[in-house]
Formats: structure tokens, C-alpha cells, sequence
């Protein structure tokens, strides 16, 4: 896919995601990887084809997202900024694994668009469209139906602060993404009753309410399990064959 963007060569990539399970696929794409000392919850570097990545990841939303490009550029010489991860299909032509290279995102609740840019060369080719970013889980079909109307093929939770930070920056903005969820699936349970101020989700607090209603939870939990390993195995498998000059 060419990009209807031009953009200077880049050499350091700094990719951000929500949680460091997002990044296992590009992982074993990435070597040697060492630690990073940026304070934020993971972060790692190495390189990845003709770049070197930094792999960052500071939790869910725009705000911790946004913090974690702040952290990164203080220590790290970014040439651009990739956020990556998981994503909600809301096209329901999109399947569980379809990676998606976003053209601009839409910032729910501050009416923002930022302009993305798209890789260059990639095999197979991603889809491509607007993605929704907002500052809470979709939940439901329903939900997800309704944020259909806007146009958006997908919808995640970070890339708004990403763009932002990438925007006060002067630095060149992708968004990559895998769909973890279809369309047509409902969340097991409502995340969003379990975050942290910050934003971050609260582990322990999701497996007691998991505990809570085993039948009726724990195998959407497990279904999505599945399904996040199967989507950042094609995440990786997309990034190991991608470039972005």
C-alpha cells in the first residue's frame, strides 16, 4: 500500500500500546531486546528489519497513552510514532486477526481528527479506514453498532493521546491495529466498571467478578484470551513484513 503522505526516511520507531500483551507478536520479531529506562509500566528496544523500536506500554486511554509518548521522547530519539495494539471491529466485514492501518482518527468526546499516515510496503495489505478512538471499552454489540455510524471501521482507547503527543512533537503518526474483537461479539463482562482512576484496568477486581458468575463470564474470558493471541501473532507477523519509506 503506498501512502498518500510523504514522509522523511525513518530510522527509530517508537511504538505504544496499552499493555505489554499487545506487543508478544512483534516480540519475537524484535532482537536482541533489552530494558528501556522510561517510567512507564513496560518499555524495551531492539531492532526490527532496517529500524530501531522502542516498544512502550503505560495502560489504557488517552491520557496514559499521551503520558507515555511524553516519557519516550525524553529519552529516546523518536523519527515516528506507531500506536499499536488491540482493536474493537466495528465494520463488521472485519475479522479477529484483520490488522488495520488507520487514515485518520477520530477523537470521541474532543471532536479532533488527526491525519495518520500508512505504511509504505506491507504483505498482505492491511485494511484501511477511520478508526474511533475513546476512553472506554465498547462493550456491546449494540454499542458497537451504534459507533458504526460514524464511519469508523474500528474503535480503541489510546490512539488520540498518541497523535496528540506525536502532533506536539512534530512527529510523523501511524496507527496499526488488530482486530481482538468482531463486530458481532459482545464483551464478556463491562471493563470499564474496573479501572483505576489513572485508567488503568484492575486485574484482581475483573477475576473476582469473573469468579462471581464463572459460567456465565469466565468462557467469554477465555474466548478473548484466544482471541488477543491469535490477533498479536498477526500483528507481529504484519510489522516483520512492513515498511514504512
Amino acid at each position: 500500500m503506498v501512502s498518500r503522505q510523504r514522509v522523511r526516511r525513518v530510522s527509530n520507531l517508537l511504538m505504544i500500546a496499552a499493555e505489554r500483551q499487545e506487543f508478544e507478536g512483534i516480540r519475537l520479531r524484535v532482537g536482541p531486546l533489552r530494558p528501556l529506562a522510561i517510567a512507564v509500566d513496560y518499555a524495551a528496544e531492539g531492532e526490527l528489519r532496517e529500524h530501531r523500536v522502542a516498544l512502550v506500554a503505560n495502560g489504557a486511554g488517552p491520557r496514559l497513552a499521551a503520558e507515555a509518548v511524553e516519557a519516550a521522547c525524553g529519552k529516546w530519539k523518536v523519527d515516528a510514532v506507531i500506536s499499536t495494539g488491540f482493536c474493537g471491529g466495528l465494520d463488521p466485514g472485519l475479522s479477529v486477526g484483520q490488522v488495520i492501518a488507520a487514515s485518520e482518527i477520530d477523537a470521541r468526546g474532543s471532536g479532533k481528527r488527526y491525519p495518520a499516515y500508512l505504511p509504505r510496503e506491507t504483505n498482505p495489505a492491511p485494511a484501511c479506514g477511520s478508526i474511533l478512538s475513546m476512553d472506554r471499552v465498547a462493550v456491546s454489540v449494540g454499542e458497537k453498532e451504534a459507533l458504526r455510524a460514524t464511519g469508523a471501521a474500528a474503535v480503541e482507547m489510546e490512539a488520540a493521546g498518541v497523535a496528540e503527543g506525536a502532533s506536539r512533537h512534530g512527529i510523523p503518526f501511524y496507527c496499526i491495529r488488530v482486530v481482538s474483537d468482531a463486530a458481532g461479539e459482545s464483551m464478556p463482562l463491562d471493563f470499564n466498571l474496573y479501572r483505576t482512576a489513572e485508567g488503568r484496568f484492575q486485574r484482581g477486581a475483573i477475576v473476582r467478578a469473573a469468579v462471581a458468575r464463572p459460567f456465565r463470564r469466565i468462557p467469554g474470558l477465555l474466548r478473548l484470551q484466544r482471541q488477543a493471541r491469535i490477533a498479536s501473532m498477526r500483528l507481529g507477523e504484519f510489522f516483520a513484513d512492513c515498511r514504512f519509506f
